[in-house]
């Protein structure tokens, strides 16, 4: 899943670096018609959610399964893109705060196995908040709710 997640930041890149295709008419908006780019983006913002899905934890506890609410309903929020901007930067920081916490890789020496599996977890984990931090620059895209929302 994670790995999912990297390839839906490195596609949310690749969605920005395109450029849009020549208009008739230079500098006004084509209405209507849908582009790659956007279901790039769309792409992009499902693959990354799919990262939240490895934290979900089924315990009975009360902080656990608060946990599982407010994540569930963060990413279904950001997968749908209504009120995307804020659910990603939310999910930015609740994924370094469990990043920071969970994979600690300084605290274990070097010589451990367990310090590498730590490292590569948190270089992971931290790229995946670099292409959260992407969806909370750029927006959305075109196949979105809030897209939606501008047209109605």
């Amino acid at each position: 899943m994670r790995n999912l997640a990297l390839g839906g930041g490195l596609l949310l890149l690749l969605a920005e670096s395109r450029s849009e295709g020549k208009s008739m008419f230079a500098g006004v908006p084509s209405m209507g018609q849908s582009s790659p780019k956007q279901y790039m983006q769309l792409g992009g913002r499902v693959l990354l959610v799919l990262m939240f899905m490895t934290l979900l934890h089924f315990d009975s506890g009360f902080f656990s399964i608060l946990q599982n609410m407010v994540g569930t309903a963060l990413i279904v929020l950001v997968a749908v893109g209504l009120k995307t901007k804020l659910a990603a930067l939310t999910l930015v920081l609740w994924l370094l705060a469990i990043n920071v916490y969970f994979n600690a890789f300084w605290t274990v020496p070097s010589y451990k196995p367990m310090h590498d599996f730590l490292k590569y977890d948190f270089f992971q984990t931290t790229s995946v908040i670099g292409g959260l931090l992407l969806v909370v620059a750029l927006g959305p895209g075109g196949v979105s709710v809030d897209e939606k929302k501008k047209q109605w």
